[in-house]
């Protein structure tokens, strides 16, 4: 052990460094992901688009805008199945995931959040969105469109005050 000291301090030799710092090696790159796969990634990446798409196009037609929810629904969980299934399928077969497989993913539970969401309000304030609804239908005047969004308003307000006790 002393004679190691002396070494160093002679100059003679220089001590052994501890090796440096190595990664874990890194794995080599997978292939790429199926053809099929990635058909099925660009789907789900368009039916959530889509999805979120048909949520913007709701209109003051309560009825037409309950249907255009639900297929929003529809489409958004299709999305988000078929991107979950292709992100699976490409693990089990030892392959990269497919392109845009994640933003799939990530639009289609946005899409099915929001429409689940809408509709649940449109379930909680039926009564109320369809009677603005034929007043809208009803009113020719500015003057008039306001006194139904005040009525929707009113209508709305006292049902959450009576629904958060």
């Amino acid at each position: 052990m002393e004679s190691d000291m002396a070494r160093f301090t002679d100059g003679q030799q220089t001590p052994q460094r501890p090796p440096a710092y190595q990664p874990a090696r890194a794995r080599p790159p997978r292939p790429p992901a199926d053809p099929a796969l990635q058909q099925r990634s660009w789907a789900a990446l368009m039916l959530a688009v889509l999805s979120l798409f048909a949520m913007m196009m709701m209109s003051s037609n309560v009825r037409r805008s309950v249907y255009v929810v639900a297929l929003a629904l529809l489409f958004a969980l299709i999305a988000l199945w078929l991107a979950i299934s292709s992100m699976s399928r490409a693990r089990r077969g030892r392959t990269g995931r497919p392109r845009g497989v994640v933003l799939a993913t990530i639009l289609g539970a946005a899409g099915s959040v929001l429409s689940a969401f809408v509709l649940i309000g449109f379930a909680m304030f039926w009564p109320q969105l369809t009677q603005f609804s034929s007043c809208l239908s009803g009113a020719n005047t500015v003057a008039a469109q306001q006194a139904c969004q005040q009525q929707l308003s009113n209508s709305v307000g006292s049902e959450v005050g009576v629904l958060g006790g």
